[in-house]
C-alpha cells in the first residue's frame, strides 16, 4: 500500500482518514482515503507504512520513524492473508 499511496502524494493528494472495509468473502482490509488540496501543492509527503502482527515490534518501528521526522496519522488492525491480525499504522513527513 506504501507503493499505492506515494503516486498520489506527488500528485498533491493527502491522506484523509483510513476506515476499514469488511467483505464476508475476503475479511478485513485497510483502505485509505485520499484527497487533494489546491492550496498545498508546493508541499509533497513521504508517506510510510507499518504493519506487524507484535505490538512491541510496532513500538520500535514507530519510534525510529519518529526520529526520522514521520508522525502517526492513523493505527488500525488488519487480516493477514494467513488470517492472523496485523497492526497497521499510516505515517507521513514534509
Amino acid at each position: 500500500m506504501e507503493k499505492e499511496l506515494q503516486p498520489w502524494a506527488e500528485e498533491g493528494y493527502e491522506y484523509v482518514v483510513r476506515p476499514c472495509s469488511s467483505r464476508p468473502w475476503e475479511g478485513r482490509e485497510v483502505v485509505v482515503i485520499m484527497e487533494a488540496d489546491p492550496a498545498r501543492k508546493e508541499l509533497r509527503p513521504t508517506y510510510r507504512l507499518l504493519a506487524t502482527t507484535r505490538t512491541s515490534t510496532m513500538q520500535k518501528e514507530l519510534q525510529e520513524a519518529g526520529t526520522r521526522g514521520y508522525v502517526l496519522l492513523g493505527l488500525t488492525v488488519g487480516k493477514t492473508e494467513m488470517g492472523g491480525d496485523e497492526v497497521v499504522a499510516v505515517l507521513r513527513r514534509y
